[in-house]
C-alpha cells in the first residue's frame, strides 16, 4: 500500500509531467514543420499567380486552388507541349529564353494546342496536342469535367477518340497501328502525372478554368475550341 502522504505529491509530479510533455509536443519539429508545409503551400499560391502569363479568370474560383494550378501547369512542361512549337509560337517576339532573350509567353497561343509530334509509325495518324483551354462553358478542354479530367490523368483515355487503333494489316493517317493502343493517350506523360494528389489535380483543372480561351484552327479541326 501506498502511504496516503504520498498520494498528492505524486499526483502533483504526474500532472506536472503532462504539462511538460504537452508543452514539449506543441514546440516539436513535427508541429513546426506542419507550419513550415503551409508556408511552401502558400509560396508555391503566390510565384503561381506571379507566373502565370496570361489574365486569369477569378470569378466563381478558389484563389489558392488557382494559384496552386498556375504553378504546377507552369513550372512544368504544359505549355512546352501543349502549343504549336516553342520555335513557332510559344514565346513572343524577342522574348524566347533559348535565345538569351527574356521569357514571353505568348498569350495567343498558350496551352491552345497543335504541338505535332509525329506519327508512332510510318504512314499513321500523326499525334497532335489537344487544346486545353476552356471553351464557352467555362470548362477546361473545350468542356471537359472535372471527373472526365481526372479520368484521362489518372488512365490516359483518350476521350476524343482521334487516333484509333488500326486494324489488323492496315496503317494508315487516321490510325494507330499495334502495339500502340488508339485509346490511350500516346505522348501526354499520364503515366506519371496520375500520381499526383486529387487535391493538385483539382487545382490544376481551376486554373485550366480561369485561363483565356483559345479559338485554335476552324473547325472541323479537333482543336478548335468554341470561346463563345
Amino acid at each position: 500500500m501506498i502511504p496516503r502522504k504520498f498520494v498528492k505529491p505524486a499526483a502533483a509530479a504526474v500532472a506536472f509531467a503532462g504539462i511538460m510533455l504537452a508543452g514539449m509536443l506543441s514546440s516539436s519539429p513535427r508541429v513546426r514543420a506542419t507550419d513550415d508545409d503551409d508556408d511552401r503551400k502558400e509560396s508555391k499560391v503566390e510565384q503561381g499567380f506571379d507566373i502565370a502569363p496570361v489574365h486569369l479568370n477569378l470569378e466563381g474560383k478558389n484563389r489558392k486552388l488557382v494559384g496552386l494550378g498556375s504553378y504546377l501547369v507552369n513550372t512544368g512542361v504544359c505549355n512546352e507541349c501543349h502549343t504549336s512549337g516553342p520555335a513557332i509560337t510559344q514565346f513572343m517576339p524577342g522574348g524566347n529564353p533559348f535565345f538569351g532573350q527574356p521569357k514571353m509567353i505568348n498569350s495567343a497561343t498558350y496551352l491552345g494546342g497543335g504541338r505535332d509530334f509525329g506519327a508512332p509509325a510510318p504512314g499513321a495518324a500523326h499525334i497532335i496536342s489537344r487544346n486545353l483551354t476552356p471553351d464557352k462553358t467555362g470548362m477546361p478542354e473545350g468542356g471537359h469535367t472535372f471527373s472526365e479530367f481526372v479520368q484521362i490523368m489518372r488512365t490516359g483515355v483518350d476521350l476524343d477518340h482521334l487516333h484509333p487503333t488500326c486494324a489488323p494489316g492496315v496503317v494508315n493517317t487516321g490510325c494507330i497501328p499495334a502495339p500502340f493502343r488508339g485509346d490511350l493517350l500516346q505522348t501526354m506523360p499520364w503515366p506519371a502525372m496520375g500520381d499526383l494528389t486529387d487535391h493538385d489535380l483539382r487545382a490544376i483543372y481551376e486554373y485550366l478554368s480561369a485561363i483565356p480561351c483559345v479559338a485554335g484552327p476552324p473547325a472541323p479541326s479537333p482543336l478548335h475550341n468554341d470561346c463563345f
